[in-house]
């Protein structure tokens, strides 16, 4: 079941589904953390985690895979890549509340462009001379977006801003780091399996959190975190089924539509129009990820051509 036929519109219209699901889920989070609510980070990741493993169980059911999906050989791994991944989805968590809606996604666009470096660094992958230029046009790009933060007043709502700023790139950072267990695990271990345990990890991480200021929702905000949870466990099915159809290098760019979800929902739903600043380093950031992934997409049909060319024809 794990090889499907290619098809292209498929893997994108899935793509792109699931990108919207995280970024109402992500909208989800900061209404539940701001105007008033006050639902801590912990709180927020065991909810978007616990509630998300129904759906993927079913999911599993539904695949025919819970017997042999769950199944683990390296569950250390699975632990590693929970903590750092489950500090990633906290600190994104709280930069949401401290940061406009468009300001916080755009400094998560940091994470791919890191994943580059920590590649190079603890896998040991050539990185070749236009991707490490990519990388330094993205975060000059994350500087523009910072630079507001970055000359702050000492005043309580600049100095939570920068707070903000600082968090969220904690978390590109984590989440770029927990890209490279991923690309550890997946050597041996069924997606399935990593999509599960790590709900699980992040769930009983966000449960340890429970004596450091959780809060008794009300039944409305209750109902918001579980579909926080519900919509968490749909976007990782959705995102998980899109790579099934179509190539990563196809389908990637398309991570860059939550920007313009997260300007329109910043608006209309939070009140926060995005700045210039933020909009001209979002940019940056978006165009340096596009073209790796152009490049990288051309040097991989390169490399399949020079393979059909050294395979004997029978």
């Amino acid at each position: 079941m794990e090889n499907q036929p290619q098809r292209p519109i498929r893997g994108i219209l899935l793509k792109c589904s699931s990108v919207t699901v995280f970024t109402v889920m992500a909208a989800l989070v900061k209404a539940t953390s701001d105007g008033g609510l006050g639902i801590p980070p912990g709180q927020q990741v065991f909810f978007r985690s616990f509630f998300a493993l129904p759906v993927i169980l079913i999911w599993l059911v539904m695949r025919g895979e819970l017997g042999v999906g769950l199944q683990t050989f390296r569950p250390m791994g699975h632990l590693y890549r929970g903590i750092v991944g489950t500090a990633a989805m906290a600190m994104n968590f709280w930069a949401l509340a401290l940061l406009p809606f468009p300001e916080a996604t755009a400094i998560g666009y940091a994470a791919p462009l890191l994943v580059v470096v920590f590649a190079a660094m603890f896998l040991g992958e050539n990185v070749r001379l236009f991707r490490l230029g990519m990388v330094a046009m993205g975060l000059a790009g994350v500087l523009i977006v910072l630079s507001p933060q970055l000359t702050a007043s000492d005043e309580g709502d600049d100095v939570l801003r920068t707070l903000g700023a600082v968090v969220a790139l904690g978390g590109a950072s984590c989440a770029a780091l927990a890209q490279i267990f991923i690309r550890k695990l997946v050597v041996q271990e069924r997606t399935s399996a990593i999509v599960f345990w790590f709900s699980v990890t992040s769930a009983i991480l966000g449960l340890l959190t429970l004596p450091f200021g959780w809060i008794m929702p009300a039944p409305e905000t209750f109902a918001l975190l579980v579909i926080m949870g519900l919509l968490g466990g749909v976007g990782q099915i959705l995102l998980t089924s899109s790579y099934r159809f179509a190539d990563a290098s196809l389908i990637a760019p398309f991570d860059y539509v939550s920007m313009i979800l997260a300007i329109a929902i910043g608006w209309y739903v939070f009140g926060e129009a995005p700045t210039g600043i933020v909009l001209a380093g979002a940019g940056v950031v978006i165009l340096a990820g596009i073209l790796i992934i152009l490049r990288e997409h051309k040097l991989g049909l390169e490399r399949n051509r020079q393979r059909k060319a050294m395979t004997p024809q029978g």
